[in-house]
């Protein structure tokens, strides 16, 4: 870190004047500031090590090849692996259905909806023709 930066996390006068200001325009800031006094340089490496650790966990994930997760996180115990193996072909098998089932039941709402909508239409149509200026419509907005 650049050690002659005016704000760097050490107990300079600036920090230290930031941190006063911070406290009595509203506390919060005070507090931030005080944090970064206290734990900047952490800071930096904190988040290295987060990424880090992300990146290494979901890696298989971006590349959306669940195969290559399942085979670099193998237990050594082959019935154990064999079995987690089958049970995760079969969750997916499950979800692949509901995913069907799910557009399946998005599929009838959507021509429910229609088929509501069709019908107040419909309606709408029948009491103007009938009725001239007859009663308002309920589904009318002001």
């Amino acid at each position: 870190m650049n050690q002659s930066a005016l704000i760097r996390p050490d107990w300079t006068p600036a920090t230290i004047a930031l941190m006063v200001l911070g406290f009595v325009v509203f506390w919060p800031l005070g507090l931030a500031m005080l944090a970064y006094i206290l734990f900047g340089e952490k800071l930096k490496t904190f988040k290295k090590d987060a990424n880090s650790s992300v990146d290494s966990m979901c890696s298989a994930f971006k590349r959306g090849n669940r195969a290559n997760w399942t085979q670099h996180h193998r237990t050594g115990n082959v019935a154990f692996d064999d079995w987690r193996e089958a049970e995760l072909a079969r969750l997916d098998e499950e979800r692949r259905k509901l995913d069907e089932m799910r557009e399946e039941f998005d599929s009838y709402v959507r021509e429910l909806r229609r088929a509501k909508d069709q019908e107040e239409f419909d309606r709408f149509m029948r009491e103007r023709r009938n009725g001239g200026s007859g009663p308002v419509a309920p589904f009318e907005a002001n």
